[in-house]
């Protein structure tokens, strides 16, 4: 079938609404008519770190929308469902068993790579291939191909324009706070950079009674959203006779007992570790940077620990509902943050999110 995507035809390059062949769907497989597919920075940085071998290349994993077929193999999913698309993983695989799939031994191939584990692809044009299955599913178009463990079967009567962040940026900034750190109420954080991702993390912990939660960031609005929620805001650029650190320890009592970092700004991670308390945790979600530096002494002394996550460690088949029924119970509400663009504005969208002009952009079609 012909359907349009958000083709990237180079590295770097902005996003171009174009027609492709979409293959029918194989026994394993399910096609989705997409209705909302939520922009994170994970597809931004891919359109410019991936070589140029690996373009054309249809982004988006933050999709959602309705099944249209289902294959033969498929099991508890229906023509006429409302699903959210999250990331791939084997369900087979000694991480995935233990639940870590987001560590599945074959989430390069599933996720990243652009093309079936049999090395086919999913789309072409004019007999070319082009990549995809980005995330197991490429959903900036009007129609993926997804797979029974990247799709969640939602209630037809929730919003999916607003479902969609969860499928990825919501769902790892409330999986680090749920899965990775669960913190107690008396402990503190720090959430470093409060995008989407961010504020998520914020609204996890706020939902688990944490007491004291510091957002940090240099954007006002992003503060603002923060500080409506219940978190203490804090603008380092702000800051006058005292340095981000030190302000964090007088917040936190002498130092965060948790602390996550969505910038992957290299000079954020360091204050951001030096900012935690004795026996402390960072937990670094940001991508794009190479490589971090920490101090060593600071490390060492304060027993400190630096790790990271993949989509908050959640198995999206699990978090992605829990998520839902927080938001029923008013503990997790982020429908504030979505601003919603049509799909044929999606380089305007990638600019204002660029800008700091809305916290979370979900493209519709």
């Amino acid at each position: 079938m012909q359907t349009t995507v958000a083709l990237v035809e180079s590295p770097g390059q902005d996003f171009a609404l174009t027609e492709v062949d979409l293959d029918e769907p194989r026994p394993d497989e399910v096609l989705v008519r997409i209705v909302a597919t939520g922009l994170c920075h994970t597809d931004l940085t891919m359109r410019t770190m991936l070589p140029a071998e690996m373009f054309p290349n249809v982004f988006g994993h933050e999709g959602a929308g309705v099944v249209e077929q289902v294959g033969a193999e498929v099991s508890g999913i229906a023509v006429g469902d409302h699903v959210v698309l999250s990331l791939r993983s084997c369900r087979t695989c000694a991480a995935c068993r233990a639940g870590h799939v987001g560590h599945c031994e074959q989430t390069l191939v599933l996720n990243y790579l652009g093309y079936r584990p049999d090395g086919s692809t999913t789309h072409h044009r004019d007999g070319q291939p082009v990549l995809g299955s980005f995330f197991g599913q490429s959903s900036f178009a009007r129609h993926a191909i997804a797979h029974q463990d990247n799709c969640v079967v939602v209630d037809p009567a929730l919003d999916l324009t607003l479902l969609a962040p969860y499928g990825c940026g919501f769902q790892t900034g409330a999986g680090t706070v749920l899965n990775v750190l669960r913190p107690e109420p008396e402990d503190s954080l720090v959430v470093h950079g409060v995008g989407a991702v961010g504020l998520a993390a914020v609204a996890a912990a706020l939902a688990e009674g944490v007491r004291t939660v510091v957002a940090v960031d240099l954007v006002p609005a992003r503060l603002e959203a923060a500080a409506a929620m219940g978190a203490i805001p804090l603008d380092p650029a702000s800051l006058e006779g005292t340095t981000l650190v030190e302000r964090l320890r007088e917040l936190t009592g002498g130092g965060a007992r948790h602390a996550i970092d969505t910038t992957a700004v290299p000079a954020v991670v360091r204050e951001a570790m030096q900012a935690l308390g004795p026996r402390g945790t960072l937990v670094a979600l940001g991508l794009g940077a190479e490589e971090y530096a920490v101090d060593a002494v600071d490390l060492l002394q304060g027993g400190k620990t630096l790790t990271s996550s993949i989509e908050g460690d959640s198995d999206p088949l699990e978090m992605v509902p829990r998520l839902i029924d927080l938001h029923r119970a008013g503990r997790f509400d982020l429908d504030h943050l979505v601003t919603t663009y049509p799909f044929a504005d999606i380089n305007k969208a990638v600019n204002d999110l660029h800008e700091g002009r809305v916290i979370k952009a979900v493209l519709v079609w």
